[in-house]
């Protein structure tokens, strides 16, 4: 049974090759089953070894074979189409078609070396579309459609689409309706191009574009070729979530293949779409430092963006970017600059000689930044608590750059700037009167949106810090109404936050000694609170007055010698307890609690 398939299989391309050139279209009788071409290569007559064959992919298709085939077979059709490659004018191709008597398929790549032309020279297409002589090679496509080779068809529709055709025309549906109906005899990469385009042009709302995705995830054990990998995951992976698991596969599995340039491609486009492919942002991380010596700026400032965006933290990759970044920093654009710090302080990650070098770019190149970038590299320094070496020189410079330029900002980035310069305890009376002002934050009063709390909690914590570390600032204060906006308590009760009240709850004897999940008047939430006294004896802490909540149980002062304790959690995972200071917003909540009058006690898993 199997010989007789075997021979069956051969005889089949034996008649494919020596049959004339077809004059019908491509029916279901040139089609073949793909185990049965591969067992027609397994063992292929001599007779054939003298023959033209075509390449191992063409195999999958009969079609494709018969169409390598008259092209090898066909001088006439060689001698046009080396005669519409060398055309270098559409009035040269116009011309062509009057000289010749062009069937559809040639005329078809007219049309494509039409839509070449208009994109290489920036033509304009309305011209060449209203010429009459392209309606003639219209209208010889459309006549005889079903002859246009595979290829050509695909490249037809996407020149018809680049010409800007309209969609309506029936001739336009037609090819549209062709290429529909060939879906199935389409090689792979035919398929992922056509992919690509229409994602592009069309989008997710291209009927066309869906049915071509739906084979592309049926055939996905077809897809070979990094190129094939990185282009479908950047171009069509966000419209299939189905096709994406399958590239993210194959991209795992040929990691190992990709240039830096490939990498940056797939970790955008993982970042773009929210896929936090944890295994392939290990495997390409890995021959990222393995493999990969030199990289471009472009590379390293797209690999960190796309690290940050995505919040995976891989130690040696940010190492290697931040230390080839660092030469780059004297010839960077500021939008390079503020990009970049603003990668790294999403990550948390604090480089010495990267941040110094950008403190210096800015010192250097005040005239060339605006004051949004002024205050994109202010936040992201806050974020780490970064202080310059050349601190001084470096805040002059904020200073007097912002001077007079408060009143241009957006209320959200004027609030973000201020809270940035309170973590750097560098925010002067002119910044807090301007966001601490009744007409600034009458603006989101009554507001419940998720950015006018964060806005409100913020600024609570610069009504705090004005308060507490700025002796000398005399008012404005936000009203009592508003010191109640603070942190919304989480739902789950982290494992760190439920060993401290067991440890505490054990040494206290009784949890009504301590309070928990602390809620201040400064915006900061203590983890717990207990109040011991000259000898570290708890004390019933309710009895007493506590002036850092809005409504205090007790009136009572603390006896002599007695002291509040604060616990408050560090829980990032990405730093130890000995580098918490590089956090902005934990150090700020520290300092706020400590001027309290609080002993403050970190707490960690370590």
């Amino acid at each position: 049974m199997a010989a007789r398939l075997v021979r069956r299989g051969c005889w089949w391309h034996w008649g494919a090759f020596m049959s004339p050139p077809a004059t019908t279209t491509t029916s279901a009788p040139l089609l073949m089953p793909a185990g049965k071409v591969t067992m027609a290569r397994a063992r292929p007559r001599a007779p054939l070894a003298a023959l033209h064959l075509p390449s191992p992919s063409s195999w999958a298709d009969g079609v494709s074979v018969r169409e390598e085939v008259e092209e090898s077979r066909n001088p006439e059709h060689r001698v046009i189409e080396g005669l519409i490659d060398a055309a270098t004018s559409p009035q040269e191709l116009f011309q062509l078609s009057k000289l010749h008597v062009l069937n559809s398929n040639e005329a078809s790549m007219v049309i494509t070396q039409l839509s070449r032309l208009a994109a290489e020279k920036r033509l304009e297409t309305q011209s060449i579309v209203q010429d009459e002589r392209f309606q003639q090679l219209i209208n010889i496509t459309d006549a005889q459609i079903s002859q246009v080779w595979n290829k050509t068809l695909v490249h037809l529709l996407k020149s018809l689409y680049s010409l800007g055709v309209d969609r309506s025309r029936r001739e336009m549906r037609s090819v549209e309706q062709e290429v529909l109906w060939r879906l199935r005899r389409l090689t792979f990469r035919q398929l992922a191009s056509l992919a690509e385009f229409l994602a592009i042009k069309q989008g997710k709302e291209s009927k066309l574009l869906n049915e071509v995705i739906k084979k592309l995830e049926l055939r996905w054990t077809e897809l070979e070729g990094t190129r094939t990998v990185v282009t479908l995951m950047g171009k069509v992976g966000s419209i299939s979530p189905a096709l994406m698991d399958r590239l993210e596969d194959k991209a795992l599995e040929i990691a190992e293949q990709f240039d830096p340039d490939d990498i940056r491609k797939i970790t955008l486009a993982l970042a773009y779409q929210g896929r936090r492919c944890v295994p392939l942002l290990r495997a390409l991380s890995y021959h990222l430092i393995q493999k990969h010596s030199e990289l471009s700026l472009g590379v390293l400032m797209d690999l960190i963006f796309a690290y940050g965006k995505l919040n995976f933290h891989q130690p040696q990759v940010f190492q290697k970017i931040a230390t080839d970044l660092h030469p780059h920093v004297p010839t960077m654009t500021p939008v390079e600059v503020t990009r970049c710090i603003r990668s790294f302080a999403l990550l948390k990650w604090l480089n010495l000689p990267l941040f110094e070098a950008i403190a210096q770019y800015a010192l250097d190149n005040t005239g060339k930044l605006s004051v949004t970038h002024l205050c994109g590299i202010i936040l992201s320094f806050a974020r780490l608590n970064f202080q310059p070496s050349a601190s001084e020189d470096f805040f002059s410079m904020i200073h007097k750059e912002l001077q007079g330029q408060l009143d241009n900002l957006e209320p959200h980035l004027l609030t973000d700037l201020v809270w940035s310069l309170c973590v750097l305890q560098q925010a002067k009376a002119p910044y807090l009167q301007r966001v601490l002002a009744p007409s600034f934050h009458a603006r989101i009063q009554g507001d419940q949106s998720l950015k006018a709390q964060s806005l409100r909690l913020k600024l609570v914590h610069i009504n705090a810090a004005a308060k507490l570390e700025s002796p000398d600032y005399r008012g404005p204060f936000l009203p009592t109404e508003l010191l109640s906006a603070a942190e919304p308590a989480g739902d789950r009760v982290t494992p760190l936050q439920s060993s401290l009240r067991e440890a505490l709850g054990a040494v206290l004897g009784s949890l009504d000694r301590g309070r928990f999940d602390v809620r201040t008047i400064y915006g900061w939430s203590i983890d717990a609170e207990v109040v011991v006294d000259s000898e570290n004896r708890p004390l019933p802490l309710k009895d007493f007055a506590a002036p850092h909540l809005l409504r205090s149980e007790g009136t009572k002062p603390l006896p002599k010698g007695a002291r509040r304790v604060a616990f408050l959690r560090w829980e990032f995972p990405n730093f130890s307890n000995r580098s918490k200071d590089l956090l902005g917003r934990y150090v700020m909540a520290r300092r706020h609690v400590q001027a309290a009058g609080f002993l403050v006690v970190d707490v960690s898993m370590e």
